[in-house]
């Protein structure tokens, strides 16, 4: 069971995931005002500041089961989910990595691990590609070293 206290808007108030956070929580991430559960079924339950990615509402059915790994950036408000098809879901703040859009292609499948770091992301392929996406400063675009990052 997960227990929670604080300020609300910063993660302190489950109220309405409470059901889903009573058991099979395996690991808990965070980053600033957002939480994020990965139960024992997949299933991923975020809670906190909306902005922060604590709301996952436009990719829930994606996160509903299958999940492995999630990982967050570390200063922004970003959150990345890689599901056991190879497959990388994001959310958050759609600057800061939140949305992967312009990669989505290239997270589809074959995700084998990333990471995150202050405002962005990068994911290894099963064929040693590298994948990055979130803030250009941060690392997160990487058409400059494109061709470097192809395994």
């Amino acid at each position: 069971e997960v227990v929670t206290w604080g300020l609300g808007e910063g993660g302190g108030n489950t109220r309405d995931v409470a059901a889903r956070l009573a058991a099979g929580v395996t690991s808990i991430i965070s980053h600033g005002k957002a939480f994020e559960a990965l139960k024992d079924t997949g299933e991923v339950v975020t809670w906190g500041d909306p902005e922060s990615g604590g709301d996952s509402s436009d990719v829930a059915d994606r996160l509903a089961g299958g999940v492995t790994s999630i990982t967050s950036n570390s200063k922004a408000r970003a959150f990345a989910a890689l599901k056991d098809t190879g497959e990388v879901v994001t959310w958050g703040d759609p600057d800061k990595g939140g949305n992967s859009r312009s990669v989505a292609g290239s997270l589809a499948s074959g995700v084998i691990s990333m990471t995150g770091n202050a405002s962005g992301f990068a994911a290894l392929k099963d064929t040693g590609e590298v994948v990055t996406w979130g803030s250009r400063r941060h690392g997160g675009d990487s058409r400059d070293v494109a061709e470097s990052l192809f395994g």
